[in-house]
């Protein structure tokens, strides 16, 4: 992975926004996603300088993570995740913009999609979890997995490199052998910032209320790249398959021997099919 550029900051709407703005063109917007230690260039950074050739590639932390602000959340989360990321682009003189997010940040793209379609011209979203109902929709033990994934790394003993390193390999990457030696010590250093743990920590609720999507999904107008691990370890293909058609133009990609990380577990594959489907929004 290479070195992350410089860090650059913005205030948009009384929060304080950390970024990475790579590259010059159609903009693209990257939200990652919300295990413990994530941030923009630890989920992206394999990806991100393919796609700054030909784009401007703007990774941003999203709000409570990275070195973006750990500001406490109320009220509907993905509506104020959302809402925030507009302000950004206001903020960035970014009007409108494709977006390509993995899990958590997903989730915060699609509710932007249908909350302010004017803003979005195409979105690609990895493992995200938006509709808790229907057919298709998680166990109880899967929609929860995340959670409780980050309630275990943080509890007993606390952050350890060795727990971090099982959270990732068994939760996100298919090949346990081939996880950076990098991308774990990243994850896990930013997982000990003091207000990352508070977070943890705190029983108060300071991420908000948690959503359900199936209204907004019959909301979006722009097409939408459901790009699924064929072993994602939270939902199987069948899952994005049912949020493809609750979508007018919903599509599908499930990528072999990958799980929830595609952008970092096959960087160049990932790549290839994402730019693919974006310019094809474009011509």
């Amino acid at each position: 992975m290479a070195q992350p550029p410089n860090s650059l900051y913005a205030d948009a709407a009384g929060v304080k926004f950390h970024y990475h703005d790579l590259g010059a063109g159609s903009p693209t917007v990257f939200l990652h996603g919300g295990g413990p230690g994530c941030t923009a260039w630890s989920d992206f950074g394999p990806v991100a300088p393919l796609f700054a050739r030909d784009r401007r590639a703007i990774l941003v932390d999203i709000l409570q993570y990275g070195r973006s602000e750990k500001c406490t959340i109320s009220g509907p989360m993905w509506d104020f995740h959302a809402a925030k990321i507009v302000a950004l682009m206001d903020e960035l003189n970014v009007d409108r913009a494709d977006f390509v997010c993995n899990s958590w940040g997903g989730t915060i793209a699609l509710n932007l999609a249908a909350k302010y379609p004017d803003r979005v011209r195409a979105l690609v979203v990895t493992g995200s979890m938006p509709v808790f109902y229907g057919p298709l929709a998680p166990l109880p033990e899967n929609g929860h997995r995340g959670r409780t994934a980050r309630d275990v790394y943080y509890g007993g003993e606390g952050p350890t490199r060795e727990k971090m390193r099982q959270l990732i390999t068994r939760l996100e990457w298919f090949d346990a052998d081939k996880l950076p030696q990098e991308t774990l010590d990243m994850r896990y250093e930013q997982s000990l910032d003091p207000e990352e743990m508070a977070l943890a920590a705190a029983s108060d609720n300071p991420r908000g209320d948690w959503q359900d999507l199936t209204a907004e999904l019959g909301m979006i107008t722009a097409p939408v790249l459901f790009a699924w691990g064929m072993h994602d370890a939270f939902l199987t293909p069948d899952y994005p398959l049912m949020l493809a058609r609750m979508i007018e133009h919903g599509h599908l990609y499930v990528m072999d021997k990958a799980s929830h990380h595609l952008q970092e577990e096959r960087p160049y594959d990932f790549y290839s099919v994402v730019s693919g489907f974006l310019d094809q929004q474009h011509s």
